[in-house]
């Protein structure tokens, strides 16, 4: 059965803080979602591991709003990138930025790649956005949702509204293996969202 918590868009609340360098990131992130007219709503939820699915994406500019969320929250987003992206002398890098290496060669299993990288962190938030394109789709790839559940962590859903300018945590959701059920109740999230490029949502 699907368990889902939906976030209380009254307030806004960071995680914790983490030093001196997440107050600074989270000053100059709160300037630029300021200046850029961004508004955000939805607590973070107080979970160490989690699938964050960002989605409508439809623009470059979506990954840079993400940052910027991110910087408000206080944390870091992890993100898959290609092995290769880490390899050679500034692969370090790439790392630090939060890409999680993915070997796509052959037949290596990305799900199980990845619910080992869940296992081998004690906090891992892995933003997928779950269109895997800037293109409009008519379908979701599922990737995301096996992930999530290969590894036994929830998924939030983080919601980026054009049309209202707003950057939402939304809900908690503890999917049940059933695919094609949790998908409705996720996607019924984003009913109204714009992206962007509207055309593309």
């Amino acid at each position: 059965m699907t368990t889902q918590i939906v976030i209380d868009p009254a307030t806004a609340r960071p995680a914790p803080g983490r030093g001196v360098l997440s107050q600074i990131v989270r000053g100059l992130s709160r300037v630029h979602l300021a200046l850029s007219g961004w508004k955000m709503r939805g607590d973070w939820p107080a979970i160490d591991k989690m699938v964050l699915v960002a989605a409508p994406h439809t623009s470059n500019w979506d990954g840079l709003n993400m940052l910027s969320a991110a910087g408000y929250y206080r944390i870091r987003l992890r993100w898959m990138g290609k092995k290769t992206l880490t390899q050679g002398p500034f692969g370090w890098i790439i790392k630090a930025l939060g890409c999680v290496p993915i070997d796509r060669s052959g037949s290596n299993d990305v799900v199980q790649a990845m619910r080992d990288a869940f296992a081998a962190s004690d906090r891992m938030v892995l933003a997928i956005p779950p269109e895997g394109t800037r293109s409009r789709v008519s379908e979701w790839k599922s990737g995301f949702y096996h992930i999530a559940v290969g590894a036994g962590v929830p998924i939030v859903l983080s919601v980026l509204d054009y049309g209202t300018r707003t950057m939402s945590i939304a809900a908690v959701i503890h999917p049940s293996g059933d695919y094609d059920a949790d998908i409705r109740i996720i996607r019924s999230f984003y009913a109204k969202a714009v992206g962007k490029h509207r055309a593309k949502t």
